[in-house]
């Protein structure tokens, strides 16, 4: 290679592509009619916040109990029933499992349909036909659980190794045999780390995400910052089992 080849030498390239990007950016700016210089005079709201926060009210630790078990059983339930229906129709939406791509393509299709609807609109819609209640949240977390795991869970299924496939098909195992006893035993580790990851974003609904909306407008700061405190003390215990589980399983 010539010394000229180089990518010391190609600087116009790297040049070109970073005037391209700031252009990019300028354009968002404009077409958004971003105010930073507004942002800048009110940063120092940012310190009048977290001063707020800085002291939390522990006297109100033992009101935050029974929501959080509320919302731990909420969001166990809805996890449960979102990774229970995401991992079959993970399986019909890769075509190392079906080898179909109709059927692929389909399931793609309402997969994506379900990540497009926001949280917000899902919750309201179910308000609308359930009602208000803890099931309309137990279903709101189960299909967005069941929207995120699948779409994770099929990207995994696309990346195993496909001797113990191509092995099982050889000697006559049907799509289902193939399924449970070449593929599942390459993804249980991966499923485990979903079901953990979705259990701690769904962490901060029901009871307990009640009581912070209701310390945030009523600006009592002081018990915003011990409720995330707890949410946060809840995801790391989570995550610490997440990851006690996960290395018993290899």
């Amino acid at each position: 290679m010539k010394i000229k080849d180089t990518v010391h030498f190609e600087w116009y390239k790297h040049l070109f592509i970073a005037l391209l990007l700031l252009a990019f950016l300028y354009a968002s700016i404009v077409s958004t009619d971003a105010n930073f210089e507004q942002l800048a005079g009110n940063i120092g709201q940012v310190g009048v916040f977290l001063k707020k926060l800085a002291h939390p009210q522990f006297s109100y630790l033992p009101k935050l109990v029974d929501p959080m078990v509320k919302t731990l059983k909420m969001s166990a339930l809805g996890t449960a029933l979102g990774i229970l229906l995401a991992i079959p129709f993970a399986f019909l939406a890769t075509t190392v499992v079906t080898d179909n791509r109709i059927i692929t393509g389909v399931c793609r299709f309402f997969l994506n349909v379900i990540r497009t609807i926001p949280n917000l609109l899902l919750a309201s819609l179910l308000v609308a036909i359930v009602g208000i209640g803890e099931a309309t949240g137990v279903l709101t977390i189960a299909i967005f659980t069941f929207g995120m795991a699948s779409q994770l869970i099929f990207e995994s299924i696309e990346t195993i190794d496909l001797s113990p496939v191509e092995a099982a098909t050889a000697v006559g195992a049907n799509k289902l045999k193939v399924a449970v006893w070449a593929i599942w035993p390459q993804i249980t580790s991966s499923v485990v780390s979903y079901t953990f990851y979705a259990f701690e974003l769904n962490v901060g609904a029901g009871g307990i995400g009640v009581k912070l909306n209701e310390a945030l407008g009523l600006f009592k700061y002081e018990r915003v910052s011990i409720i995330i405190l707890f949410i946060f003390a809840v995801v790391v215990l989570v995550d610490a089992l997440s990851e006690a589980i996960r290395r018993r399983l290899k």
